[in-house]
């Protein structure tokens, strides 16, 4: 499969304005059909669905159907089955996003006939038999190295709220942080450990958004994810882990952009 150059999120932008091609990583011609106006997003360990109102407004502004799963976390089945559960009620094709974990999530639940294509915002994308946690030391993260993992006596885990800003959510303000990591969800431990049994990013067309300064999941991992897939790939220099709050136009500018790729 070709691999599409990796581009700052300005240099696509200013390219498809100008040349009034879809994006400068792919192809400008278009397939047949109806446009996909429907957009699923998946929200990643120790978070919840509420990240995604910025992202979820632009694109519903822009005519878009979006729906929020909010997955439990308390298994990475049900974790699957949550995100299934929302493809069941959609009226047609969708986009299916997500972050961080999300993205282990999807690229299992993406196998289901309502997703045209998959976009990974700053998220693992795991290969049928592999685990997001076996992938990750491939290029350890700041967070994977720093001890603020904790868990709980049940095999949850979560984030030291002392060092959430640091090494999540570092552009966001203090205060929003402080917030977030008082109202993180625990995650099962071992959900990071499940094996995808059939990776939908190898049927489907996939975009990777990487955030420049994450310290929760290397900035080197999500290239790699992104190059071996030969995903669409946008740069976002400088964004923090949380790149879905701090920078939602340039998120759902990606994926209008998978949206209007896929049929």
């Amino acid at each position: 499969m070709l691999q599409k150059p990796v581009a700052t999120f300005k240099t696509v932008l200013f390219h498809a304005v100008m040349l009034g091609a879809v994006c400068t990583l792919v192809p400008t011609a278009r397939a047949q059909g109806t446009p996909v106006k429907n957009v699923v997003l998946v929200h990643g360990a120790w978070a919840d669905g509420s990240g995604w109102k910025g992202v979820h407004d632009i694109l519903v502004r822009d005519g878009y159907a979006v729906s929020i799963v909010q997955i439990p976390e308390t298994s990475f089945k049900e974790d699957v089955a949550a995100t299934r559960r929302v493809l069941d009620l959609q009226d047609g094709k969708c986009i299916l996003v997500a972050h961080s974990y999300g993205g282990a999530v999807i690229t299992e639940a993406g196998n289901h006939p309502a997703v045209a294509g998959l976009v990974y915002i700053a998220a693992h994308m795991p290969d049928a038999g592999e685990t997001e946690a076996d992938d990750g030391k491939r290029f350890p993260s700041d967070l994977s190295k720093s001890g603020a993992i904790k868990s709980t006596e049940d095999g949850f885990t979560y984030l030291d709220a002392t060092r959430f800003h640091e090494l999540f959510a570092a552009d966001l303000p203090k205060e929003q942080a402080a917030f977030m990591a008082r109202s993180q969800v625990f995650n099962k431990a071992e959900n990071f450990k499940a094996v995808i049994s059939s990776a939908a990013w190898r049927t489907r067309p996939s975009s990777m958004l990487v955030a420049g300064a994450d310290r929760t999941i290397h900035p080197e991992l999500e290239r790699w994810y992104a190059k071996r897939a030969g995903s669409v790939t946008v740069e976002v220099p400088g964004a923090s882990h949380v790149v879905y709050v701090s920078h939602p136009k340039e998120v759902a500018a990606l994926i209008r952009e998978a949206a209007k790729r896929a049929r």
